[in-house]
């Protein structure tokens, strides 16, 4: 049996990739999620977030506010990048031998899952809020509607999918201090030997 190293890792370069066991992990599989519903998010503000009537000046669908267009945006396109990044990250994280790597990476994980999670809070709470206060005289036959129901929806789902990624995250972060705590204050026992 091969021995594991810091964290439960392997040797660098000894740990062989398994496509079927890291797709169907549940971090990969919310961290997919995640990926498509801030792809959904800003991908509905920008195709049919924005209405120009009578004039080329294109107004946001959110009660005429640029600024919930433009977060909604950002929010959707940095999470979007986020997840590729940490997926990537979950790719090589078992290769990953150094102790300081692996919970660099692990706390990298964790804030920036639980700034996600928070700024798709504020998303959904000013979305929603700018969305309810746009009457129906400013969307002529209801232009971009669906788009914008489509983004309070995702924003929403993605408060959920970040904040149980953060969830994960947190535990993972747990057992490592764990596991680092236990190296340090246990030594390996000596190793004894045999008389053959």
């Amino acid at each position: 049996m091969e021995s594991a190293g810091a964290y439960g890792a392997g040797k660098a370069g000894s740990v062989a990739f398994d496509p079927v066991a890291f797709f169907t992990h549940p971090r990969t599989v919310l961290r997919l999620m995640s990926w498509v519903f801030s792809m959904v998010v800003f991908s509905c503000i920008v195709n049919e977030g924005y209405i120009n009537i009578g004039s080329e000046r294109l107004l946001c669908v959110f009660n005429n506010n640029a600024d919930a267009c433009n977060f909604g945006v950002t929010i959707g396109v940095a999470c979007f990048l986020g997840s590729i990044f940490f997926l990537i990250l979950d790719v090589y994280f078992p290769s990953i031998s150094s102790v300081k790597d692996r919970r660099r990476a692990v706390l990298l994980d964790l804030v920036f899952s639980g700034l996600a999670s928070f700024l798709w809070f504020v998303g959904f709470c000013f979305l929603a809020n700018q969305w309810q206060a746009t009457s129906p005289d400013e969307l002529p036959l209801a232009q971009g509607s669906d788009a914008a129901r489509a983004t309070i929806a995702f924003c929403f789902f993605s408060i959920l999918t970040w904040g149980y990624q953060c969830l994960l995250t947190m535990n993972t972060f747990k057992s490592i201090s764990f596991m680092e705590d236990k190296q340090r204050l246990l030594p390996k026992s000596p190793t004894t030997l045999s008389l053959t």
